[in-house]
């Protein structure tokens, strides 16, 4: 018998990013991988996701993003010409190309604390069977979160940026705890990117 496909990661990165100025520009400053490799903020995400699973990655454009993206082993999905950029528009076109897979771990490209070990946790359980996965510490839950091939109708169907969110709120869900503070922390804000580099190390 053929061996099963793996779940796949979505790393969302054609946001807008209005707090920040510009989406792009956010996932382009620099940021070291949790490795110690000199990076981005949004290669430093996939780095992670990347070192787990295969990771298809969604932009806005053809440009340095996208680039260096598809250089460190993403393949990426550009969503289509005058689309929003709302994060279920972004969610849609990866879904679209990925659609036979048999589970997702939905990823924000600007998230690059979480660890390796969570995402691996994550992808087990839905390997596993799980319907769908969160990781969560101290009674929090964070991102990112895990769907299984049964759900791929109500993704599509999202509207806006509240992304799967709803979806969450399922008796289904499984959570994950562990101990990993990168589940909450995104870049923002400039001043969200120079506490995380601070604390780099």
């Amino acid at each position: 018998m053929p061996t099963p496909s793996p779940p796949i990661a979505l790393l969302l990165a054609a946001g807008r990013g209005s707090r920040f100025g510009d989406h792009e520009e956010k996932l382009l400053q620099p940021f070291v991988h949790h490795d110690g490799r000199p990076g981005m903020v949004a290669t430093a995400t996939a780095a992670v996701l990347l070192e787990v699973m295969p990771v298809l990655a969604v932009v806005h454009a053809e440009g340095p993003l996208a680039e260096a993206l598809r250089q460190l082993g993403c393949t990426v999905c550009l969503t289509a010409p005058g689309a929003t950029r709302e994060m279920s528009a972004s969610l849609r076109c990866a879904l679209q190309q990925s659609a036979e897979a048999p589970a997702w771990l939905v990823a924000l490209a600007d998230m690059p604390r979480v660890q390796p070990d969570t995402v691996r946790r994550l992808r087990d359980a839905l390997a596993a069977g799980a319907s769908m996965v969160v990781p969560v510490m101290q009674g929090r839950r964070g991102n990112p979160a895990g769907f299984a091939h049964g759900h791929l109708p109500a993704l599509l169907s999202l509207q806006g940026d509240r992304g799967a969110r709803a979806l969450l709120e399922s008796p289904a869900l499984v959570e994950i705890a562990v101990e990993d503070a990168g589940i909450f922390t995104d870049v923002d804000t400039p001043d969200d990117l120079a506490r995380l580099r601070q604390n780099q190390g």
